[in-house]
């Protein structure tokens, strides 16, 4: 636990107050995330829709769970009793099918859109004028059982540090377009879940409020328990 303690504090005495750290804990243990819980660390997120169902049915402790990989329409069911918030909806058909699973289990499920902004094809995520189109659309208004609460974005993997200040600074800009397009007076609409291990420093100074941070609290390789 020391090393995962010393990591957390590390990050938190690195990051604003109201920046929210995520601790991306896909691949390890449940005795990490319960070492990283117990360090007081909250918030935890996972890529794949039955590993965090698995996890959140063997470790009973309030953890808020967040999704932040592609998710497939035939996996919300997995997660929709319990998740907090999806980082990932990266297209309205994603959207319309968590609403339905959230009608279904009697939940209002927070929702942040996934922005393309990398030059990676493999990236996934809304254009701007998609974003734009659906959010005009009369069948967006007539989804009761989502919120959408912000943005997410994932910058290009490269060494350039400019390259990445100026997609994390396109997504930020995007926020405040839609912000005041669509959610001027909602308080609701505040995220920008942008930066990871690598680059978070980076996407907090272009206005993240959300870092998802894996490696830099738990390491490189797989965690054991010591």
């Amino acid at each position: 636990m020391g090393a995962i303690k010393e990591n957390i504090s590390k990050i938190l005495n690195s990051i604003p107050a109201n920046v929210k750290l995520v601790a991306v804990s896909k691949t390890k243990p449940n005795e990490a995330i319960i070492d990283a819980f117990n360090c007081s660390q909250k918030i935890f997120g996972e890529n794949r829709a039955q590993e965090m169902q698995k996890k959140y049915n063997e470790i009973n402790l309030p953890i808020e769970w967040h999704m932040l990989g592609h998710l497939q329409t035939n996996k919300i069911k997995y997660i929709a009793p319990f998740v907090s918030l999806i980082h990932s909806v990266d297209s309205f058909e994603l959207l319309k099918e968590i609403n339905k699973e959230a009608f279904k289990n009697n939940r209002t499920i927070n929702c942040l859109l996934q922005v393309f902004i990398a030059s990676e094809e493999t990236k996934f995520g809304f254009s701007e004028s998609e974003i734009f189109g659906m959010l005009n659309s009369d069948e967006f208004k007539n989804l009761h059982n989502v919120i959408i609460c912000g943005l997410m974005g994932m910058a290009t993997y490269t060494d350039n540090k400019n390259q990445i200040r100026k997609e994390f600074n396109n997504l930020a800009t995007l926020f405040n377009k839609v912000k005041s397009g669509f959610y001027k007076n909602n308080s609701e609409f505040c995220e920008i879940s942008m930066g990871m291990s690598g680059d978070y420093k980076i996407a907090i100074e272009e206005g993240s409020t959300m870092v998802r941070i894996g490696s830099a609290i738990f390491g490189e390789r797989e965690y054991f328990k010591k």
